[in-house]
């Protein structure tokens, strides 16, 4: 059985402005359409599209509350205090602590870090944290990628006498916590320009408000490499600010990657000058995420700041050990939950679905919701317990915001967090069957019928002959892809197979799409649908264009996405 997808066309923009950016780039309208679809309305905001200058970045003195930042670290500096870093154990938070722990140290200042225990102390800033940092003799504490959501630890930290700058991305409360700054775009009171920089980029505003204040400026760059591994992996928009430092960083990432990183490239068998937002999602944040998900997150910290690739090297392969251990974790979870879900949804007409067992590992929790998500098209949250409370990950469809569903439960909840498609929680595990009810009430208010419709969203209907190198050349400029830059999807109809149709792999369609002109396509997972193409008659087909290497010659090809007989067609 395979998907049966819903085909949605852009609504076409106005003709003038596509004619306008097209006639200014010398691109043709199709590609015009695609851009005005990633926000870009005129020239100016096509030339920063396509070529990114770090002159385009924000000024960082624009986030509410980073000139008091600057100064109190600064002063921390100068006088050698113990500047304590308490950080997450995701690939977000463990580059944002190795980042301001290595930039800190480099202009001076006295720095230690701390990355709490996913199985003992579990998400976010603790007074557990606070007690340790005061133990330490810290008078600072800055939170990274934490700390928005937590308000009795900056009681506590205020009680003990430190001081605290929450470093954060994160959806705030109806309150903010009490400590000496804030920095976070989405506080209501912040006026900063660009409100979707994961945790490093957060992060890396502040390392670089501190080099204008020093007058060294250029050396926060490097450490854009931090940033292009953090915003990939947690999959925030590669648009605006993020495109600008995503693309700095995976140059950084690609020709000069510290020797901490160079070593987890290349434990992961990954080339200089390949490395892109796909692979660090696949390839790198794995090895990260894996230290924090079966044991101690600080250990990809350490793989991070090591001076030596070797050293690094050898940490990285300790990780990918653990990592193939989280999948048999995640494959058995995924096993035990889907005919919990099957249950769920034959008892009652369900638009989300909420899973709790105790004995589940909570390093795969998140991985494995986002698995059910994908299976079910409804929102999950799935739960095990740790310490007599029900802890677990929140992952959603889209435009369903689930952070703002927990936020509608949070009378039922001890603790929560996080974003419009993903979050973490805890509660009391007695509450879970009304909380299961409540979530699905809310769901049932805000989920239509076509929100659970698989769904391709189509770019611009595009002519196969329209495929010039001029047309191949100025795609490959909307580059990097990822979270609301993904790869353009096109449509042609009227087309046919120039050879004949195979079915390769396990079932996989391959053949030569011909519509006044000839190229290879391969569609995944699609010879369900060999009929369409099979027929004599003409079908419409959804794809991206990719290269494809061979012998050592680089090709481009159709991926396809989807295929329907024309007749099907009404865009």
């Amino acid at each position: 059985m395979w998907l049966n997808y819903k085909w949605t066309f852009r609504k076409k923009p106005d003709e003038s402005i596509i004619q306008k950016i097209g006639s200014a780039l010398g691109i043709p309208k199709s590609l015009a359409n695609v851009l005005i679809a990633r926000g870009v309305q005129d020239e100016l905001d096509a030339k920063k599209f396509f070529f990114p200058s770090l002159e385009d970045l924000h000024d960082p003195f624009l986030m509410d509350g980073m000139e008091q930042a600057v100064e109190r670290i600064l002063k921390s500096v100068k006088n050698n205090e113990l500047i304590w870093i308490h950080g997450d154990y995701d690939v977000d938070g463990t580059s944002s602590t190795a980042m301001m722990l290595q930039f800190l140290r480099e202009i001076g200042g006295n720095v230690t870090y701390y990355i709490p225990d996913r199985f003992t102390e579990g998400y976010g800033f603790s007074i557990s944290s606070a007690q340790k940092a005061k133990d330490a003799g810290a008078s600072l504490i800055i939170t990274v990628d934490v700390g928005i959501t937590s308000y009795e630890p900056f009681y506590f930290v205020e009680k003990i006498g430190l001081e605290a700058i929450i470093c954060d991305h994160h959806e705030p409360g109806e309150q903010v916590p009490k400590a000496l700054t804030i920095l976070d775009p989405l506080k209501p009171e912040c006026k900063y320009p660009f409100k979707s920089l994961a945790a490093c980029g957060v992060a890396f505003k502040l390392i670089q408000a501190i080099a204008i204040k020093l007058g060294i400026l250029e050396k926060v760059y490097p450490y854009l490499d931090y940033v292009a591994l953090a915003s990939a992996a947690d999959m925030v928009p590669l648009i605006g600010e993020n495109r600008t430092l995503i693309y700095y960083g995976l140059e950084q990432l690609n020709t000069h990657p510290r020797p901490g990183i160079k070593g987890l490239i290349d434990c992961t068998n990954l080339q200089l000058g390949t490395i892109n937002p796909s692979n660090i999602i696949y390839s790198l944040a794995p090895l990260i995420n894996a230290a924090g998900r079966l044991g101690s997150a600080s250990r990809s910290v350490e793989m991070m700041i090591k001076n030596d690739a070797i050293s690094s090297f050898q940490i990285a392969q300790q990780l990918e050990h653990e990592n193939r251990r989280r999948r048999a974790f995640d494959e058995k979870t995924f096993e035990e939950a889907i005919p919990i879900a099957d249950k769920l949804l034959q008892n009652k007409d369900r638009r989300s679905l909420v899973i709790h067992q105790p004995h589940w590992h909570a390093g795969v929790i998140g991985i494995v919701a986002s698995r059910l998500v994908d299976r079910y098209h409804l929102p999950t949250i799935l739960m095990t317990t740790i310490d007599k409370l029900a802890k677990g990950s929140a992952r959603s469809i889209p435009d369903f915001d689930i952070h703002r569903a927990l936020k509608k439960c949070s009378n039922m909840l001890t603790e929560y967090g996080g974003h419009k498609h993903a979050a973490g929680l805890s509660m009391e595990e007695s509450l879970i069957p009304e909380f299961r009810e409540k979530i699905d009430e809310i769901a049932k208010e805000k989920i239509t019928d076509s929100m659970l419709e698989p769904e391709i969203v189509i770019d611009a209907e595009l002519k196969l002959y329209e495929l010039s190198p001029n047309f191949l050349d100025t795609l490959s400029k909307f580059a990097p892809y990822g979270f609301d830059n993904y790869k353009p999807i096109f449509y042609s109809k009227g087309v046919r197979s120039a050879n004949g149709v195979k079915v390769v792999g396990k079932n996989h369609l391959k053949f030569r799409a011909y519509q006044s002109f000839e190229i290879d396509a391969i569609g995944y997972n699609l010879a369900e649908k060999i009929q369409h193409c099979t027929n004599g008659k003409p079908f419409s087909i959804v794809y991206n264009i990719e290269e494809n290497t061979y012998n050592g010659i680089t090709t481009p090809q159709l991926r396809i996405k989807d295929i329907r007989p024309d007749d099907e067609i009404d865009a």
